[in-house]
């Protein structure tokens, strides 16, 4: 378990320190915030591609890898996440604590200079990215949108979320469009990306066997970004269901169909009915004890896969399953009653206890990982509530049966998504 501390930084930047003597390692990870624009997220999803492959001072790829290879073979990583209605762009590094090195000293300081380095100090040519660069990496991104495809199961989640929320910025996906890629070239990439440095909110999570004030001091020296006051990012809309169900239809060449239904809980991380919906996730299709896989894979073997999920700081939750067209009808129907039988109180003492030490351990294992620690403290300052291990058992235990039934009530289907065969309905 980690202790946490919060310091404010000039320049508008949080630096979150969590302190731990179960690593051997320090990750290091630089989030930047921005608000799901359908007008900006290609060039959100795309320049840090770019970034990667060089900075000022290490400007190749190679160059690069070999200087992370001298600071004990440090790597490097960028990501962008859809948390509600935001997008967080990641930048880490991740390196061997020296408190395990005999005789080596400073390698924190290092590599959080080469991860300023390749955030504030990129390849240019003029006010602009390296054309090379830039063209290179559009290349790569727009295998990356048109891959989504590749993959039917994360394709038909996907779908459905965007029909659910097609008026709604969480409609939008992460990666962006290829019209919008088309538009970038190196000189208003380089412009947005100076913009976004200036006005995104930032936060510096360090995690690891580290003093709290030492990192403080080196994070004040190394990181100078340009800011022009971070950017008001709009809370997330979440709204309950209040129409029609909507029933989405798409044909493809598949071997198999996918079906998935999205919900509108009106929970989202931090309320107070949270853990009692995550319970009744849990009970629903979180878990193989769970109804949706004991009754629509096992007992009727209607589903390769079923499962749901939430999406936890947009108030929804989604049924994904994998099956043959011909059993569109049936899956429905029993996916249907599962979610039906919870709000009606079906729930045995057997699922509830099983689902409580599933959720427990997750929680658990959470500690185990640097990652995983850093993702809780972010999805806790996006919710307003930062709670250590202990705080979030003590929520989940306090959840009772008669509390999942009551959340139950309240989770409404919004969309069905199918995902079917072409030739006359082939699965």
């Amino acid at each position: 378990m980690s202790d946490l501390q919060r310091f404010a930084l000039l320049g508008g930047m949080n630096l979150f320190v969590h302190r731990t003597n179960k690593f051997k390692t320090i990750l290091a990870q630089l989030v930047f915030h921005r608000a799901l624009r359908r007008e900006d997220v290609t060039a959100t999803a795309l320049f840090p591609a770019v970034l990667q492959r060089g900075s000022a001072g290490f400007p190749t790829r190679q160059l690069l890898a070999y200087r992370l290879e001298e600071l004990y073979g440090s790597e490097l990583s960028a990501e962008v996440v859809k948390k509600g209605e935001r997008l967080l762009v990641s930048f880490c590094v991740e390196l061997v604590n020296d408190r395990y090195l005999p005789g080596e000293k400073g390698l924190l300081a290092r590599c959080l200079e080469i991860l300023s380095e390749v955030v504030a100090r990129p390849v240019t040519e003029g006010q602009a990215f390296r054309l090379e660069y830039v063209s290179q990496e559009k290349e790569q991104h727009e295998k990356v949108i048109r891959g989504l495809v590749n993959d039917k199961a994360a394709y038909a989640l996907e779908r459905c979320l965007q029909e659910m929320c097609a008026a709604e910025p969480f409609g939008v996906f992460k990666y962006g469009t290829l019209a919008e890629l088309a538009t970038l070239e190196p000189e208003n990439l380089y412009g947005f990306y100076r913009r976004f440095l200036a006005e995104s909110p930032v936060d510096l999570h360090i995690c690891g066997e580290v003093d709290a004030l030492e990192v403080k001091e080196l994070a004040e020296r190394i990181f100078s970004f340009p800011r022009n006051g971070a950017a008001e990012i709009p809370v997330t809309l979440v709204r309950k269901q209040d129409g029609e169900v909507r029933y989405v239809r798409e044909e493809m060449d598949v071997n198999q169909g996918k079906l998935v239904l999205g919900f509108r809980t009106g929970i989202k991380y931090g309320d107070d009915n949270y853990f009692p919906l995550l319970m009744y996730n849990g009970i629903l299709g979180g878990f193989p004890h769970s109804k949706l896989f004991l009754n629509v894979r096992e007992k009727a073997s209607l589903a390769y896969y079923a499962y749901s999920r939430l999406e936890k700081h947009k108030g929804l939750m989604v049924v994904s399953s994998g099956i043959e067209a011909g059993n569109y009808g049936r899956a429905l129907e029993i996916i249907n009653r599962q979610v039906e039988s919870i709000a009606a109180g079906e729930v045995s003492d057997e699922e509830f206890d099983n689902t409580w030490q599933g959720l427990r351990n997750h929680l658990l294992v959470e500690d185990d990982h640097q990652e995983l620690v850093v993702n809780r403290a972010i999805d806790g300052e996006l919710a307003g509530c930062l709670e250590d291990t202990d705080g979030l058992l003590a929520r989940l235990a306090a959840v009772k049966p008669d509390d999942v039934v009551r959340v139950a009530r309240d989770v409404k289907l919004d969309t069905v998504y199918f995902l079917a065969g072409k030739e006359g309905g082939r699965g």
